[in-house]
């Protein structure tokens, strides 16, 4: 392209020195041999001018038509990148239109749900109001009690507010064999729940000193009024306590307070044993193996008197079997006697047709066959 252009400016600079040259030259006078031969170089380069000035031309002609074709295949591409680009552009807007619409779906929903949580959070703080009351409280521990038992024992072997001969009654009592098991879930809440709720560690440590007293206290009375032996019951009793927080503060994180004893080892010197909803759990599925134990003990007894009934029968059966054997034993001495009998009555009778047949022969018959009375008269 450069090249090109520098050939047309020369080829414009030659062309004006030939006019120039033109314009000065003589009038009436001989043309001049050295101005034939520039004259001809200036024809000569004139022509070569010409034949460059076209074949750069047309390779000029042939670059622009090579880069029309390079710039319409790059257009074109780009043009497709730009179409492709344009449907992801729209494609990822359509999206994120509808993302934007599941956000505020899920905002609508989670405005509802925060909604529903406040609610529920005001229905929770009325309970809580309701709860306040220590009957209320203990008639809820006694329902999920209830309901726990139901779950796991068959309905015959437990019994809720069961009524001593005292007129005391407890909230549940387990059929276990012979005996019965006394469940207390009433529990002191209030001392616990000032502790919780205290952060000043004197405070803390006060309220939890008075809870644990009220648990001692609550221990002494289940241990007096609901381990009888003398009424059925078996000597320990389980305190049931209503939450596993509770469970945990009272129990698990017990620690002593001098020479006091823990509040477990306090428990099981009464044979009270403390329970949590989780534990209970345990204890009520061993309950329910001990069951199945005292199901098969009871079906090994049952199989063992049939067992001895079934041996009873065999031996009067043994007796009768032998009964009949001796009786066909003599049955058969007697049938082995009567066939010796009846054999020699064969032999008597073929002894009498012979001698019938001969009768000048003097048959002589023993005495006891002349006292027989006669086969034939």
């Amino acid at each position: 392209m450069e090249l090109g252009i520098f050939v047309l400016l020369a080829v414009l600079v030659v062309l004006l020195l030939v006019l120039l040259v033109r314009s000065f030259k003589p009038p009436a006078q001989a043309p001049d041999a050295g101005m034939l031969v520039m004259q001809q170089q200036v024809d000569q380069l004139r022509q070569q001018l010409s034949e460059t000035l076209t074949a750069n031309t047309n390779q000029m002609q042939q670059q622009l038509s090579q880069i029309t074709t390079q710039v319409n295949s790059q257009l074109q591409s780009v043009n497709q990148q730009l179409t492709s680009a344009t449907g992801q552009i729209g494609t990822r807007l359509d999206n994120a239109a509808r993302v934007v619409g599941e956000v505020k779906q899920n905002l609508g929903e989670l405005t509802k749900a925060t909604q529903q949580v406040y609610e529920v959070g005001k229905d929770i703080s009325s309970l809580q109001e309701i709860l306040r009351a220590p009957k209320l409280r203990g008639s809820l521990g006694e329902l999920f009690l209830g309901e726990l038992l139901a779950q796991v024992l068959p309905p015959t072997h437990f019994s809720l507010q069961y009524r001593f001969k005292s007129n005391e009654a407890v909230d549940a009592v387990i059929t276990l064999g012979p005996g019965l098991v006394s469940v207390d879930s009433k529990f002191p809440l209030e001392n616990f729940k000032k502790m919780i709720e205290t952060s000043v560690d004197e405070e803390k440590k006060s309220h939890r000193k008075r809870f644990l007293t009220d648990v001692k206290k609550h221990i002494d009375a289940i241990a007096a009024k609901y381990i009888l032996p003398d009424e059925g019951t078996y000597d320990f009793a389980l305190m049931y306590i209503p939450a596993e927080n509770v469970y945990y503060e009272t129990i698990i994180k017990d620690e002593s307070f001098g020479d006091e004893k823990s509040l477990c080892s306090y428990a099981l010197t009464k044979r009270v044993i403390p329970v949590s909803p989780n534990s209970f759990y345990a204890y009520l599925q061993a309950i329910v193996l001990g069951f199945r134990g005292l199901r098969i003990e009871k079906s090994a007894q049952e199989i063992h008197q049939r067992l001895q009934r079934l041996s009873g029968d065999f031996l009067k059966f043994k007796d009768d079997f032998d009964v009949i054997g001796k009786h066909l034993s003599n049955t058969r001495g007697k049938y082995e006697e009567a066939s010796k009998k009846l054999d020699r009555l064969g032999d008597r009778l073929v002894t009498i047709d012979h001698e019938s047949a001969e009768p000048k022969v003097k048959v002589t018959l023993p005495k006891e066959e002349l006292a027989r009375p006669a086969l034939f008269d």
